[in-house]
C-alpha cells in the first residue's frame, strides 16, 4: 500500500467517522432556549466542533491501523470485494 492510498482510505473513514459523530452530545437551540433570529429552531446551539474531530480523529485512527493492515497482509484486496464473483449465480 502506497502513502497516497494510506492517505486517502484515512480521509475516508475520517470523514464516515465524523458524520457519524456530529450529532451526539449536540444540544439544538429549542432545547437551550435561547433560539437566535434567523435559524431554524432546530440548529445546534453549542457544537464544539474541535472536540468532535478529536474524538473522530482518535475512533479512525483505531480503524485505520487494522484496515491498512489488512490491507498490506493481503486480507482485503480486490478479489474479496468482488461480491458478484462469491454470491453470484455461479457459486
Amino acid at each position: 500500500m502506497a502513502i497516497t492510498s494510506a492517505i486517502v482510505v484515512f480521509a475516508v473513514v475520517w470523514f464516515l467517522v465524523l458524520f457519524c459523530v456530529l450529532p451526539f452530545g449536540t444540544p439544538s437551540q429549542s432545547e437551550m432556549g435561547e433560539v437566535s433570529p434567523g435559524t431554524p429552531r432546530s440548529a445546534p446551539a453549542n457544537p464544539r466542533m474541535k472536540r468532535k474531530f478529536a474524538i473522530t480523529t482518535m475512533i479512525t485512527i483505531v480503524i485505520w491501523v487494522p484496515l491498512c493492515l489488512a490491507i498490506i497482509y493481503g486480507y482485503i484486496n480486490a478479489d474479496t470485494m468482488n461480491l458478484y464473483k462469491r454470491f453470484g449465480p455461479d457459486s
